[in-house]
């Protein structure tokens, strides 16, 4: 099966299920439209040549009861559009239900405003799932927060993901490339930036993916660890490291200094407080913020978390030590 070009409607297909549903939402379309144009030619026709002419009188409509060929003309046909719409939609969605035994499992978190991969190999991933081409994917998904929905637009694949539970969906993609992936559920003030993209490459690429997704690369220094951290896990959307305003404090300059806390009570920013922070980050809440970040508990390992910390310290340390967190 080969990719599918873009549509009117429809971005290029780049799943094993796209053809199919594109087909059959064409095949929708075109009987609407088709019925469309005669419903609506045909009301203008009989408007005009059946409309009251000049100077014509009034006259009684002939008292027609019925026309049977007509009658079972316009029950049978509709009749046998929709259960063809219905057995080739049950029939297609079916194939997007059951999910092939030879799948891939990749687990996924949702989270205001996030999505974190999780694979049996112990990697998270947040908002980039990597996928190797010609492999059925399984994604088990479920919410930390509140209802969101996943939505690969280019393999016409979407399912609620629903705290306390667990939904799945699957696709196989047809080669290599990027596609982007979407929340379709309000699920807050920041919905619109919760995106990520699917990276499909090919299996060699996906092994060699692999062995340097799991901690520190080759080459690569703690902090500059917690620096792709800091963008990969999404703390970039929330904390600046220049200074500036955004939804959580500033790392610039904290270390070492004296946070201020929401209950009028003050902390020292340390270790102890940044690990406390990342896994319970509700605990101790910075004056003049909100309590809205997610715990990375089980997102982020011991390694990641220190070379994260390391990456604050490298963003300066308080001169005077009583400075706002």
């Amino acid at each position: 099966m080969k990719p599918s070009d873009a549509t009117m409607f429809m971005p290029p297909g780049a799943s094993t299920v796209a053809a199919e549903v594109d087909l059959l939402y064409y095949f929708i379309y075109w009987v609407s439209v088709f019925f469309f144009i005669v419903i609506t030619v045909g009301t203008l026709w009989f408007a005009i040549r059946y409309r009251r002419k000049p100077g014509e009188t009034s006259r009684l409509t002939p008292g027609i009861t019925h026309h049977l060929g007509l009658e079972v003309f316009w029950t049978v046909i509709p009749t046998i559009l929709m259960f063809v719409i219905f057995v080739w939609g049950f029939r297609s969605f079916m194939h997007l239900m059951v999910i092939p035994g030879n799948a891939m499992e990749i687990k996924v978190d949702a989270k205001q405003w996030d999505w974190y991969f999780k694979y049996n190999e112990g990697i998270v991933s947040p908002n980039k799932l990597v996928v190797p081409v010609g492999k059925p994917i399984k994604l088990l998904m479920k919410s930390r927060d509140v209802i969101h929905s996943f939505y690969i637009p280019d393999y016409r694949v979407k399912w609620d993901v629903v705290p306390n539970r667990y939904s799945s969906l699957w696709f196989e993609a047809l080669e290599p490339g990027e596609h982007d992936i979407f929340c379709t559920e309000f699920c807050g003030n920041d919905h619109s930036r919760m995106i990520a993209r699917v990276h499909a490459l090919t299996p060699e690429a996906y092994a060699r993916w692999l062995k340097e997704a799991g901690g520190i690369r080759k080459g690569e220094t703690c902090e500059e660890f917690g620096k792709r951290l800091y963008v990969e896990n999404g703390c970039n959307a929330c904390h600046t490291v220049d200074g500036s305003p955004s939804v959580g404090p500033s790392w610039k300059g904290i270390w070492g200094s004296l946070g201020k806390l929401a209950d009028g009570s003050t902390v020292k920013v340390d270790e102890n407080y940044i690990r406390e922070s990342i896994l319970e980050p509700e605990k101790k809440i910075v004056k003049g913020y909100k309590p809205q970040m997610s715990s990375f508990a089980g997102l982020l390992d011991d390694e990641a978390i220190g070379c994260l910390i390391e990456f604050i310290k490298a963003q300066g340390a308080t001169s005077g030590g009583d400075g706002d967190e």
